[in-house]
């Protein structure tokens, strides 16, 4: 069911943009008028008016319809409860080691020494 719906939610939204697309441009926004056919432009705009507020309140229901069926699926379960704490990781002394063996801190300064290199 929720194909069906879904296909006809992706067609209405094809002609949806077809029709918008063909309506005359009144703010000159894509630089082409429409030429004069069959009908006069006010009869045009009229039809194509119409069947596009037709289009968009199919493909608003549509939405509504695949919304439903969403929540439906979801049978009350959160994303939130789906989420469990996971234990965190335990280390073993199977890690791999650092080369040389040593610490990621830099060495500590000899006896009496500076941290500042000396000029030899």
């Amino acid at each position: 069911m929720e194909n069906v719906v879904l296909i006809i939610h992706l067609l209405l939204a094809l002609a949806l943009i077809g029709v918008v697309l063909l309506q005359r441009s009144e703010g000159g926004g894509l630089g082409m008028g429409g030429g004069g056919g069959a009908m006069s432009g006010r009869a045009a705009a009229t039809a194509l008016s119409k069947v596009t507020w037709i289009l968009a309140a199919a493909f608003i229901g549509t939405s509504i319809a695949l919304t439903i069926i969403a929540a439906e699926k979801s049978a009350g379960a959160s994303v939130l409860d789906r989420l469990t704490p996971s234990a965190a990781p335990v280390e073993t002394e199977d890690a791999p080691a650092l080369p040389g063996g040593g610490s990621l801190l830099p060495p500590a300064p000899a006896e009496g020494g500076s941290l500042t290199p000396s000029a030899d």
